[in-house]
């Protein structure tokens, strides 16, 4: 039987990787849960997925992490790159993957269009649009 965490020790867990990562990439990426958090459906779950920090919502959603010289944030949709190709001109993108200064988190514009995007994806994939 598969076992299924709480949204409370999902939280915990993310809170206790964020603790573990060092100045200034906390700030970025505790900033970037916050954009995230704010752009997702209040339903939207988190968890440390494939070890880094996930956003769930009818499906996987989004994740991000911290990496020693980049901090990187992952739409995961491969369509997203084109769809957004003009704001992510200077950063460094790679199927679905957005990679950017660890001291300088990605615009709450930017943040928001593509977890609304992804909610979109999701609800379209799970027949609930």
């Amino acid at each position: 039987m598969k076992k299924t965490k709480s949204p409370e020790n999902g939280k915990a867990e993310v809170e206790a990787y964020l603790a573990r990562v060092p100045e200034p990439a906390r700030t970025t990426l505790e900033n970037l849960r916050a954009m995230i958090r704010a752009a997702a459906p209040k339903d939207a779950t988190e968890a440390i997925s494939y070890g880094i920090p996930s956003f769930h919502y009818k499906g996987a959603l989004v994740w991000y992490a911290a990496f020693k010289k980049h901090c990187s944030f992952f739409p995961m949709d491969h369509s997203l790159e084109d769809e957004f190709a003009e704001d992510l001109k200077k950063y460094k993108t790679s199927k679905g993957t957005i990679q950017f200064p660890v001291d300088e988190p990605l615009s709450k514009k930017l943040v928001t269009r593509i977890v609304k995007a992804r909610v979109t994806l999701n609800k379209l994939k799970a027949g609930t649009h």
